[in-house]
């Protein structure tokens, strides 16, 4: 998360990678890590952190005022993680959603009770990034998806492009958080994560349009959509919330504990 984003939303984020790594100690939790005696991996796979080293030539980089405010946002949350039933909570969280977020089970296989889709409205008038369009040929996105190209007349006709394009590319469903659900493009199915990932999209919320032998995607947000929204945190607190507020709002039915209460010393 930013350090210029609000104080209360950089509380809520490190109570959330907080209890992230509380919850791989206290089970006992070592995947994925394939250094002897590491917890996590610096990277999306587990946690992106910068080590104490970097974070200490932050004052000879005229960010002092960042490193403080990321430091009071560490001690006054200081061992405060989320629990759900007494035990920790698998604390996920993205960048940005495109205005509501996701149900855990709609992106990975598991359904958590905490992790609900909840409208999340904030990100559209705080993320300059909130939209964006991207232009990829219709025999590359083929490619991608390792399908047939498909031999696509070029027509003159607006209306006959947006008949080409509903009957190229046919949403079949959505998911609670409005994502992609299943698209049927050619004659495969593919879930919104898979288009994704396999076409580098910045989320699963997405349109699609055919301009000539182009097609424009537009998505909305950034991130798999599951858990806290670190731009929808940002607005809240711009608005005034709490980070109490903040994380009950994204972790559906949570309660707040301290670390040293699930870990055994």
């Amino acid at each position: 998360m930013p350090a210029d984003f609000e104080l209360e939303a950089l509380k809520a984020q490190a109570i959330a990678a907080r209890t992230f790594i509380v919850r791989r100690l206290a089970d006992g939790d070592r995947s994925g890590v394939p250094v002897k005696g590491a917890d996590v991996v610096d990277s999306v796979d587990h946690q992106a952190y910068l080590s104490s080293k970097e974070l200490n030539k932050w004052p000879e980089l005229g960010k002092s005022e960042q490193l403080a405010k990321l430091r009071r946002a560490v001690e006054e949350t200081k061992g405060i993680i989320m629990t759900y039933q007494g035990k920790p909570i698998t604390a996920t969280f993205f960048s940005a959603s495109g205005g509501y977020t996701e149900n855990s089970e709609e992106y990975w296989s598991l359904k958590l009770p905490y992790l609900r889709s909840v409208p999340s409205p904030w990100e559209k008038t705080v993320n300059p990034s909130f939209k964006q369009t991207v232009t990829i040929s219709v025999s590359e996105l083929y490619a991608k998806l390792g399908l047939k190209a498909s031999a696509l007349p070029v027509t003159a006709s607006v209306k006959d492009r947006q008949s080409s394009a509903s009957s190229l590319f046919q949403i079949k469903s959505y998911t609670a958080g409005h994502s992609i659900k299943k698209m049927l493009i050619g004659d495969q199915t593919f879930t919104g994560r898979e288009l994704r990932e396999k076409l580098g999209l910045r989320s699963a919320q997405f349109m699609m349009s055919l301009d000539g032998d182009n097609v424009q995607i537009t998505t909305y947000g950034n991130g798999h959509g599951v858990g806290m929204s670190q731009w929808g945190a940002h607005g809240m607190a711009k608005q005034g919330y709490t980070t109490t507020q903040i994380l009950k709002h994204y972790y559906t039915g949570i309660s707040f504990a301290q670390a040293s209460s699930l870990l055994k010393s």
